[in-house]
């Protein structure tokens, strides 16, 4: 735990090029520490990119920009190979996904076949090419945006990639007083993001996380949780056992950056929607009763009994 201080600290320097967002950014930075993905679905011009771009600065991290377009190639990502004629050798030129913080700007703009090629990268930590496995640095996270589906040019993320997000978000448009404030902050020039942390930090903070202890009866409340998005009439495609794994990690996150180093089930309860939101798939009777997928998770949380508050001693 002490490291944990340093959570306060990125968020507050992230917060000089974001205004509001608070819960956003904190559910951002509790992925990032359990070693996770990030998928931001909104619409363009609200600050997708800025905030993530000041998210690589203030935690010191080694970070590339790639815009998906529909011309974008899978080596373009990953890497390829070369054929030297001097030593007559095949040498291996590394793509964009060799950093610390990969930015996909509007990963669903691209096609299929490129959006996969961050499957093994986002899995594994490495990429495949020719054979011979290449890690990635670590840490490694991506963050990804998308536009709305259904949104000129774009196309539709598969389930074998969402489900490889840790947390899907929104940023979502500012209140009236924020608004007034990203005009003042633009007039004047909003202050620098200052590097608070570097990548030994980073992982070290991520050891701590996955040190936070997690009852049996926590774990069971999240495992029901999950066993409830699949036996659900508005549902389809509920979420997975990877889904379960998620809640557990992203709890374990939200415990550590509230200054505990055990769970409780207000934690699980506080990231089970941006954990599951972007894995269930409606079923045709909540198209046509126009319940929403929030409004599925919500129902659940408010059915699921939680169970008695156990802590660990301290």
């Amino acid at each position: 735990m002490s490291n944990a201080i340093f959570g306060s600290r990125i968020l507050d320097e992230v917060r000089k090029q974001v205004v509001g967002k608070d819960t956003t950014l904190g559910l951002i930075l509790c992925a990032l520490l359990s070693g996770g993905h990030v998928l931001i679905d909104d619409i363009p011009g609200v600050g997708k990119t800025t905030m993530a771009v000041a998210f690589e600065r203030a935690m010191g991290l080694s970070g590339k920009r790639m815009q998906f377009t529909p011309d974008v190639l899978p080596s373009d990502i990953v890497g390829f190979s070369v054929y030297d004629k001097d030593t007559g050798r095949m040498n291996f030129r590394e793509g964009a996904v060799f950093c610390n913080l990969f930015l996909a700007d509007e990963i669903n703009r691209t096609s299929p076949k490129t959006q996969a090629a961050l499957l093994e990268c986002m899995e594994e930590h490495q990429v495949t090419i020719d054979g011979k496995t290449h890690k990635l640095p670590d840490p490694f996270f991506v963050i990804a945006t998308q536009n709305p589906t259904g949104s000129v040019g774009t196309q539709k993320l598969p389930e074998s990639e969402i489900d490889r997000f840790l947390i899907s978000v929104s940023m979502g448009y500012p209140t009236l007083e924020e608004e007034r404030e990203i005009l003042k902050r633009k007039n004047q020039s909003a202050g620098e993001v200052m590097r608070v942390t570097d990548r030994t930090v980073i992982l070290q903070m991520q050891q701590e996380v996955r040190e936070i202890f997690v009852h049996d009866a926590v774990n069971d409340y999240m495992v029901r949780l999950t066993q409830a998005t699949r036996n659900n009439p508005y549902v389809e495609l509920g979420g997975s056992p990877r889904a379960t794994v998620a809640l557990m990690q992203m709890s374990m996150a939200y415990a550590y950056l509230s200054g505990r180093n055990y769970v409780l089930p207000e934690d699980a309860a506080a990231v089970f929607i941006p954990v599951m939101n972007h894995r269930i798939q409606r079923s045709r009777k909540a198209r046509i009763d126009k319940v929403s997928v929030e409004d599925i998770l919500t129902a659940v949380l408010k059915k699921e009994k939680r169970p008695t508050e156990r802590r660990r001693s301290e």
